[in-house]
């Protein structure tokens, strides 16, 4: 059956408490917990007060986690941004066995240049790579590399590529970022489906427009046409609202962001049946 979630970054301005109990309020099954919520990251990662909150609010285990993004790049040309960005991943992957998350979504890296990636830069994601594979081995933690956005620089940003790689890692699952694809077009978003749906450990949604990315799903006739593609394809995990709250016209309260998600829900979930 699939459960609903939400980034925990819709909620970056709140306390971890506060993040959990908003998302229940919203009516979602689980969340998406990015390490660099704020809360959680500038305070040096308190894993006890996490395992606490998930704890005291069951109904939302398990979660899904999303390893460090922000300033990193295990592709990265500079070998200590690559060596820390590797480090930080594998550091999530530890914290997402403690907490019994089920799906720990990373980031492929990009060339730094903003030029096609070469030889060099995919040597570098292959390390990346199997240093992951060997740490996830010794986890019941699914690792899903995400699809990036149509870039240059990007290494990930297309069907085949993507299928591609899993079929040379078996361990690999695959998190589909709609909103990334849609920005290209939604027969990109049922190529994705057609070629990887059977590796899927999560899906990121969210609308697009041009190069606006993360825009609420209602009143998206292409959303609906996505979800009963994910439910034609048997897809039976996690659907992940991944919104950017910079798009609405005015700073949403809390209030707002729970009701403005309940109602993303209701949509989801009439779409699916």
């Amino acid at each position: 059956m699939v459960r609903l979630a939400v980034s925990s970054m819709f909620f970056h301005e709140y306390t971890l408490d506060e993040i959990f109990d908003f998302v229940a309020e919203a009516g979602l099954d689980t969340l998406e917990f990015w390490v660099e919520t704020p809360d959680f990251w500038l305070r040096g990662q308190p894993l006890p007060e996490l395992i606490s909150c998930l704890s005291s609010r069951p109904a939302l285990h398990p979660l899904t986690m999303h390893a460090p993004i922000l300033d990193l790049n295990p592709c990265s040309i500079n070998p200590r941004v690559a060596e820390a960005s590797v480090e930080y991943c594998l550091a999530s992957l530890m914290m997402a066995k403690r907490i019994g998350a089920e799906v720990l979504t990373v980031h492929p890296g990009r060339r730094t240049a903003k030029r096609p990636p070469g030889a060099a830069d995919f040597r570098r994601f292959d390390h990346y790579l199997s240093l992951l594979e060997s740490a996830a081995r010794r986890t019941s933690v699914r690792v899903s590399i995400e699809n990036m956005e149509k870039k240059v620089n990007s290494l990930l940003c297309t069907p085949e590529s993507v299928r591609e790689i899993l079929d040379r890692e078996h361990w690999l699952s695959f998190t589909l970022d709609v909103s990334h694809a849609l920005g290209v077009s939604l027969e990109e978003v049922a190529t994705y489906i057609d070629l990887c749906g059977e590796r899927l450990g999560n899906v990121h949604l969210s609308g697009a427009n041009g190069g606006t990315m993360h825009l609420p799903v209602e009143n998206n006739p292409d959303i609906t046409t996505i979800l009963h593609l994910l439910s034609d394809a048997g897809y039976q995990g996690v659907i992940t609202f991944e919104f950017e709250d910079r798009n609405f016209n005015h700073d949403l309260s809390s209030e707002e962001k729970i009701i403005f998600l309940a109602r993303q829900a209701a949509v989801v979930r009439e779409s699916l049946g």
